[in-house]
């Protein structure tokens, strides 16, 4: 099956969101790994929380201040190295396949985008950083809206942009609760579940399941 556009999600789907406390691990200590799915669970649910307040603030100020917690509860991480991480942030590691696959597909004819909760300027830094800026077409930021998914307002960005029905578009994300907000959106939705992490929201399920990007470049 083949789609006018394959859209991707950006962090935890084409960037590692660990790498920055992973290149910092010696530092940080034992407690490294809680403290990086911490900072990542909190800067989730700082969003969440945002949109249903409807206190919009860009995700890198929800960055810093989901990290600021991540340090009050591991008081083993030194609060020092707190520039360094966030320095990390800005120019994360992609995973192996992901040059490839988004290769592959612009081959194929398809337009190559980014939907994302990051601001413009971290997502620039970003793909910058991975050298994805040759292969990719368009950025999508949620801060054109000023809310975050799983908002229909976001997914709308992009058949809005690109003139398509949503069954025209094929988004791919790593996070659970965006594949549902995608999917009740209309898009035909691929969940890379590299975790290996139980299905939820099963009214709200995905087209495809993948454990990685790999199978997207053949076009299915």
């Amino acid at each position: 099956m083949s789609h006018a556009a394959y859209v991707f999600d950006a962090y935890g789907t084409l960037f590692d969101v660990h790498a920055a406390v992973r290149r910092h691990a010696e530092a940080i200590g034992p407690d490294g790994q809680a403290f990086s799915e911490l900072w990542r669970a909190k800067q989730l649910e700082y969003s969440w929380v945002r949109s249903l307040m409807g206190a919009y603030a860009d995700f890198w100020q929800l960055t810093e201040q989901s990290l600021d917690y991540a340090f009050a509860r591991f008081p083993s991480a030194d609060p020092k190295l707190r520039k360094q991480l966030l320095d990390a942030y800005w120019a994360l590691d992609c995973y192996p396949e992901v040059p490839a696959v988004l290769k592959g597909l612009k081959e194929r004819g398809a337009r190559i985008a980014i939907l994302s909760n990051g601001s413009p300027a971290m997502l620039a830094s970003a793909v910058k950083n991975a050298a994805l800026d040759i292969i990719i077409d368009d950025v999508f930021s949620v801060d054109t809206v000023r809310t975050f998914k799983t908002a229909p307002a976001v997914y709308d960005l992009v058949t809005t942009q690109y003139r398509l029905y949503p069954h025209a578009v094929s988004f791919q994300s790593s996070n659970r609760f965006d594949i549902a907000g995608a999917t009740k959106f209309g898009f035909r939705t691929v969940w890379i579940n590299r975790a290996d992490m139980p299905d939820e929201y099963r009214d709200y399920g995905p087209s495809l399941i993948l454990p990685s990007l790999e199978s997207l470049q053949f076009g299915i």
